[in-house]
């Protein structure tokens, strides 16, 4: 008997075996890896790399699968399953010295980007993630200065990582289907960034800022913290709204604010 759907979790259970294959070997995984599984749902992606790799964690948030996965992997002393929610939990206590995590999985659409940002926090620890997530999202990702979909999340995902679209996948390849279409991504995590930045904090404080006020002028988003004469010293126009610029630009527009 099969595990009821828990709506609330965003689930969608890849099912086709085309696609599960064409996945495992777009992830290569190495037999001497150690890797984590995000949602682990029914297995379809946990049997495969279990046979794969020399250790595999998987988290997963409901219950009932995680007790299904644990039974179905008993015989794998390799495979650990945590009943744990992945946007609170601590990657670092998986990564051994030395290695690097890769992280593997279907992203609840409802929580995504979100959790996008929490890997983003171990970076250190975490090499590259190859993740399903609704096409909207990875639009959003790998934008271009002045659309609608260039945002918070594409600016901070441009300092730190690097990003290779794989394959889209439908809706049939699930179960139930969703009402979009899923693409497979590959993210590398960098160490460092790929442009200066003084502080990762002051960073990221403001294009968080910045995006919560979109519609807004430089000038007026920043007002009371740095003036116009002060955003021009660098060569940004402060009638410029945020969707406009490019992403090392908000981290000279942080640098200039903590010097301030």
């Amino acid at each position: 008997m099969s595990t009821p759907l828990r709506k609330r979790f965003g689930q969608h259970f890849l099912h086709d075996p085309s696609v599960i294959a064409k996945i495992i070997a777009s992830i290569r995984p190495l037999q001497a890896e150690h890797m984590v599984e995000i949602g682990g749902g029914h297995g379809a992606l946990t049997l495969p790399l279990s046979e794969r790799v020399a250790r595999l964690h998987v988290i997963e948030i409901d219950r009932d699968l995680a007790a299904e996965l644990d039974q179905r992997t008993a015989d794998a002393e390799h495979v650990t399953v945590h009943s744990a929610d992945a946007l609170s939990f601590d990657f670092e206590q998986l990564a051994q010295p030395g290695q690097r995590l890769r992280v593997v999985g279907n992203l609840p659409y409802n929580v995504s980007t979100p959790l996008l940002f929490h890997l983003l926090e171990y970076r250190e620890v975490v090499s590259e993630l190859h993740v399903m997530l609704q096409k909207e999202v990875v639009d959003r990702m790998t934008a271009a200065p002045g659309g609608k979909d260039y945002g918070r999340l594409t600016v901070m995902l441009a300092a730190w990582t690097e990003i290779e679209r794989r394959f889209d996948i439908g809706p049939g390849a699930f179960s139930p289907p969703p009402r979009v279409r899923s693409t497979f991504v590959r993210v590398r995590l960098r160490r460092s960034p790929r442009f200066a930045i003084a502080d990762a904090v002051q960073f990221g404080q403001l294009v968080a800022r910045l995006f919560s006020m979109r519609r807004k002028t430089l000038r007026r988003s920043l007002k009371g913290s740095l003036d116009s004469s002060q955003i021009e010293s660098l060569g940004i126009d402060p009638g410029a709204r945020p969707e406009t610029l490019e992403p090392s630009r908000f981290a000279e527009l942080a640098g200039l604010l903590e010097a301030s």
